[in-house]
């Protein structure tokens, strides 16, 4: 019994995945343009970064190159940065304080 899925079929799960992708990234954008508030906008970077790091790792898988998925790390290490600066900002505090 094979579970690896052929070829057809995973090119049609990533056609989908792709479309799905784009979709919640527009939503997500404009999340980030009309946000009501800081955390919201903030949140809608968060999600466009970690989601488009997980499509960087399924694409790094169909293409059978580890070396496609490194570039996902700083992506999300960057989002975190970016949660930390902003959670310190409106704390009102030093960062490391």
């Amino acid at each position: 019994m094979d579970l690896i899925p052929s070829y057809d079929i995973t090119i049609m799960l990533l056609t989908i995945a792709t479309g799905l992708f784009i979709a919640a990234s527009i939503f997500y954008f404009l999340r980030l343009i009309k946000g009501p508030s800081i955390p919201d906008m903030v949140l809608a970077v968060d999600v466009l970064a970690y989601d488009l790091a997980v499509f960087i790792v399924l694409f790094s898988i169909l293409c059978n190159s580890p070396f496609l998925a490194i570039g996902s790390l700083p992506l999300v290490l960057w989002a975190y940065l970016l949660d930390m600066y902003v959670s310190k900002y409106l704390s009102r505090r030093e960062l490391g304080d």
